[in-house]
């Protein structure tokens, strides 16, 4: 059966919960505040103002939101962090933005697909802090955004992740929040050996509770409320002729890309479009292979992903996006963009695009010119991570290829981004909508032992996903319950 979770099914596990966050001083945030953060209590905000953006103190909880300062330490909240693209990089006249995940605890915002997935299962006595352990399968960011809201809320934590993932990651993990961290064969494509350390820990390790965000309705749903929100409220900024015309998101976990779901109910006419590696393009034709534009996932559709709400499918090359990559953080690259035109301000704020971030811009620019997008037309996506978490990755390239040069800086700017394509990308009709929400049946049936009754439900039952989407109004409620129970909140 699909869950929905909206009531207490372990009063001894809520019980114990309540206890915990009381003695560590833990307050949840809803998912009302994490949208609005105005409407966090101003006792907090005073408590904000001298914690750090990544320390681990529970009060941080409250940073779970796109809205944050962009600042290291102390900040509070403003407006919705994005950027921009000029034509003068993008080479398309459509409107190309970007809201930042930088500026969320850890860099990235799968905190906030992390939170969707574990403080449900709090509030409802579904995950006990004080006998468990939560475990986090993931590619990178979501482990790590996992481990940390674990470690706010006062239980510990363990990291699946690829052992050719980035070394920052597991750096991070181990030493600064002390997750146990368990490496997996193989490089971002290899999610089925995640998902194998997983049985085995079902198997072996009853003490662990699995938050696999590829089957964890809450990343969806995390997305559809605060991702979905948050692009809202830009798009209502831009004023004038502006056209909702297109949201671009790696598939991923398939969480991200839910805030498509929320952003069809403003623009019925948007183009919902799923990005993946041209080196393992399973969506696109049922492809597989490795590559090296981290964080996004693949060889398999996620059972949380609602195909019927995807219009078009690209795939990009991660070899462009390495090139980009260095383009953006190179002095030499930097320098070349100015001189031919980009904003200096912009062109110093383009580390804050992590690998996959590059990727969403890229397909971004396929889907303008695929459409022949207007400066009328806005185009949304995500940078989850900025270039903090790929420092490792500049070094590799530069003792594999040697020190940047400009001429190289023009070759990867005329190549890569103005010379970028509508090839490898297709728009989809019903029945390929269909026949890409099949390939679930092998992933989630064959091997993760799902119902077929409830993978026909996915596609068949229209009023399944409002209902899976909605359910953090509930949860705001059972929060708020919670936090009475702790009673920390009237002691402010």
């Amino acid at each position: 059966m699909i869950e929905i979770i909206d009531r207490i099914t372990n009063p001894k596990a809520l019980e114990n919960a309540v206890k915990r966050f009381r003695e560590k001083g833990i307050i949840l945030p809803t998912f009302h505040q994490q949208q609005n953060p105005d409407q966090v209590p101003d006792k907090i905000k005073v408590n904000l103002k001298d914690v750090g953006l990544w320390e681990i103190n529970p009060v941080n909880l409250f940073r779970i939101t796109w809205k944050n300062e962009p600042k290291e330490k102390g900040g509070l909240f403003g407006k919705v962090n994005y950027i921009e693209l000029p034509k003068e990089l993008t080479g398309v006249n459509a409107r190309i933005i970007l809201l930042l995940g930088k500026w969320f605890p850890t860099g990235a915002h799968k905190v906030g697909a992390a939170y969707g997935c574990l403080a449900p299962r709090i509030i409802t006595g579904g995950f006990d802090p004080t006998t468990q352990k939560a475990v986090w399968p993931s590619t990178g960011n979501y482990c790590r955004g996992g481990a940390f809201d674990s470690k706010l809320m006062g239980t510990e934590s363990v990291a699946i992740l690829p052992e050719e993932m980035s070394r920052e990651r597991f750096t991070w993990l181990r030493d600064y929040v002390g997750s146990e961290v368990i490496a997996t064969p193989g490089c971002e494509s290899n999610v089925k050996e995640i998902y194998d350390k997983c049985w085995e820990i079902r198997r072996t390790k009853p003490d662990y509770a699995i938050f696999n965000q590829f089957d964890e309705f809450g990343n969806a749903a995390w997305h559809y409320n605060i991702t979905g929100k948050a692009i809202e409220e830009v798009f209502n900024e831009l004023g004038g002729k502006s056209n909702l015309a297109a949201y671009v998101s790696a598939t991923g976990s398939a969480g991200t890309i839910a805030a498509g779901d929320y952003l069809r109910t403003l623009a019925p006419h948007i183009k919902v479009v799923a990005s993946e590696a041209k080196q393992c393009p399973t969506i696109l034709m049922n492809g597989f292979g490795g590559h090296r534009i981290e964080g996004i996932g693949d060889k398999h559709v996620p059972w949380i992903h609602n195909v019927k709400n995807t219009d078009v499918i690209t795939a990009i090359d991660d070899e462009d996006c390495m090139r980009i990559f260095r383009l953006f953080n190179e002095p030499e690259g930097v320098k070349y963009l100015v001189e031919s035109g980009v904003p200096v301000e912009i062109a110093n704020n383009l580390k804050l695009l992590g690998i996959s971030g590059i990727s969403n811009m890229l397909s971004a620019i396929k889907t303008a010119k695929f459409f022949e997008m207007t400066s009328e037309d806005v185009i949304f996506t995500i940078a989850t991570d900025s270039a903090d978490m790929y420092g490792s990755r500049l070094e590799e390239l530069r003792e594999e290829r040697g020190s940047y040069s400009q001429t190289q800086a023009i070759k990867d700017f005329e190549k890569c981004i103005l010379g970028a394509t509508t090839d490898w990308m297709r728009e989809l009709t019903y029945h390929d909508r269909k026949a890409i929400h099949n390939l679930k049946y092998f992933t989630w049936v064959e091997q993760q032992g799902k119902e077929i009754d409830d993978l026909n439900r996915l596609w068949n039952d229209r009023e399944l996903w409002p209902k899976l989407f909605s359910q953090v109004k509930r949860w705001d409620e059972l929060i708020d319950e919670f936090n009475d129970r702790v009673g920390l909140l009237k002691s402010l």
